[in-house]
């Protein structure tokens, strides 16, 4: 067992956030004998989980605690923390929250928007080729398609969305803004979603938000701050990952011409496709929200001191080849282990299966309208941000 007093942390992330490749130094961290110690720009130094095994213990075992990062100098990108949000609790607190937003994203409840998710992507790929190649694929279709998603979803004016496009970037970027930049930023959506919040109350409609200002009134179950954090949340998470995942996976079929035509031949393929592409993407160029020891635990070989933090890489765990047979091949007829791409434990992704439907059925318009799709120019990727992917993709057919 290592002892992490003697070991000196390496920078982190590694490499580039450009491209799909993951960097050699994540197959060190792999094969290293136990974790390695890691620093990011901010903040204690942590534990680097980035083997299958260990990312999963960290993020299911009840003795590791997200909420014990409130009060601590938790390794981060930026110099300001997050300051609360269901993605900052532990249980019992975050099942309850979890309960009442979950019921909207169950599998059956998705099912019955593919419909209109299907729609939406005809739509927009019918729009894009009516508007003249090339095209950027990131705003014809990547972005407008969760965006709409989200926002018939949860209630919001799909006319507002270059708004919380901004809101979004801003809270998500890691470029140089200043702690009053960000809380700034941070109480216009918050302002922006009250107002939301408040016309529901006035005026109910058949949506999320409704649901949750009906909780909050009749039982009391969500206090006032929880309700505009839950909105908020959910409003930037249901689009910035699945724009990324689409993007990302057109880019990855592109660039397997073998893989492309086996899934256009045979579109049953599809959600088997759908979870290839999900594993094999690196959706995230670093990972937040570490986890922090409760006690002293093993992982992968290492003690973890109570009180101690363990940052848990889903990319690099869903490449461990002790779980994936040749990992850094992407295959559609995998079988085995599930990955990790939509997280694990208490804290997995909450809309994973709308996020699998806005994937199967962008790719599924793209496959059926355009047989000649090609990249048509440079692809500028998003750099100084979590989520991995795209920012501009040019296309044409």
């Amino acid at each position: 067992m290592t002892s992490n007093l003697q070991i000196e942390p390496v920078s982190y992330p590694f490499g580039s956030a450009e491209g799909v490749a993951l960097h050699p130094a994540y197959e060190e961290a792999r094969d290293a004998p136990g974790m390695i110690r890691i620093k990011l720009p901010y903040g204690e130094p942590a534990w680097l989980a980035a083997r299958y095994d260990d990312v999963r213990l960290v993020f299911g075992d009840q003795r590791f605690s997200r909420a014990m990062a409130l009060d601590a100098d938790v390794p981060r990108m930026t110099p300001h923390k997050l300051d609360g949000g269901i993605i900052m609790m532990d249980p019992p607190e975050h099942s309850r929250l979890r309960k009442l937003v979950a019921k909207a994203f169950t599998q059956n409840r998705v099912q019955q928007l593919r419909g209109r998710v299907r729609q939406l992507a005809e739509d927009l790929v019918d729009a894009m080729v009516a508007g003249g190649r090339p095209a950027d694929l990131v705003e014809h279709l990547a972005l407008p398609l969760p965006v709409a998603v989200i926002c018939e979803l949860l209630g919001v004016p799909v006319a507002d969305w270059p708004k919380f496009r901004v809101w979004s970037d801003r809270l998500l970027s890691t470029s140089e803004t200043t702690a009053q930049e960000y809380e700034a930023n941070e109480a216009e959506l918050q302002e922006y979603m009250s107002g939301l919040i408040a016309a529901r109350r006035a005026e109910p409609a058949d949506d999320l938000m409704t649901a949750l200002v009906e909780s909050r009134n009749e039982h009391d179950r969500l206090s006032e701050a929880e309700l505009i954090d839950l909105c908020d949340g959910l409003l930037v998470a249901g689009h910035e990952t699945s724009a990324s995942l689409i993007a990302s996976s057109v880019f990855v079929l592109l660039e397997h011409p073998e893989r492309l035509a086996e899934l256009r031949a045979d579109l049953s393929l599809m959600p088997a496709a759908v979870e290839e592409l999900t594993r094999f993407i690196p959706l995230s160029h670093w990972q937040g929200f570490p986890r922090y020891a409760t006690e002293d635990v093993e992982v992968g070989g290492s003690l973890v001191r109570a009180g101690e933090p363990v940052v848990s890489d889903f990319a690099s765990a869903n490449r461990d080849p002790r779980q994936f047979e040749n990992p850094d091949v992407l295959r559609f007829d995998r079988k085995g282990a599930s990955h990790l791409g939509f997280g694990h434990g208490v804290h997995h992704c909450l809309g994973a299966n709308l996020a699998r439907v806005e994937l199967q059925e962008s790719l599924r318009a793209l496959l059926s309208k355009l047989p000649r799709l090609r990249i048509a120019g440079e692809i500028e990727w998003k750099v100084n941000m979590p989520v991995r992917g795209p920012r501009r993709m040019p296309v044409s057919w």
